[in-house]
């Protein structure tokens, strides 16, 4: 008989989910880093998603019907959102220097002790630093 399988849990943020809706050049290695996790994120991950996609419309006015559609394909992802404790994220960005909003995706990434798969580089570095305090205590 063997073992069930467990299904990864990774914490994904709105730059990377924007890289798979919107085509954007590092879509296929935030794919392979997904693999097949079940995704989740903070509950700000549409509205952020919507202002990616926003952004791109004013300055692409002749590719907002396609960057409208990939917008609506968010959902295909399966990306569960989850509530997060706001005085541990507002705590986390006070330490870290985040902004409130990533501090949400590192939160809830040390909350579950899963992978944040991100492509925003103050936030990867904030959880690369986090992981190595975890790691040492």
């Amino acid at each position: 008989m063997s073992a069930p399988t467990v299904m990864r849990v990774k914490v994904v943020d709105a730059s990377a989910i924007a890289a798979l809706l919107f085509g954007e050049p590092e879509a296929d290695a935030i794919a392979r880093r997904l693999g097949d996790a079940r995704l989740v994120a903070p509950a700000l991950l549409r509205f952020e998603l919507a202002n990616v996609c926003l952004i791109k419309a004013r300055r692409h006015p002749d590719q907002e019907p396609e960057l409208t559609a990939a917008f609506r394909l968010r959902d295909r992802l399966a990306v569960k959102e989850v509530a997060v404790d706001h005085d541990g994220t507002l705590e986390l960005a006070a330490t870290t220097g985040l902004t409130a909003y990533d501090a949400s995706y590192l939160w809830l990434a040390q909350k579950l002790g899963a992978e944040l798969i991100t492509l925003d580089k103050q936030l990867a570095k904030a959880e690369a630093a986090s992981s190595k305090t975890r790691g040492s205590v």
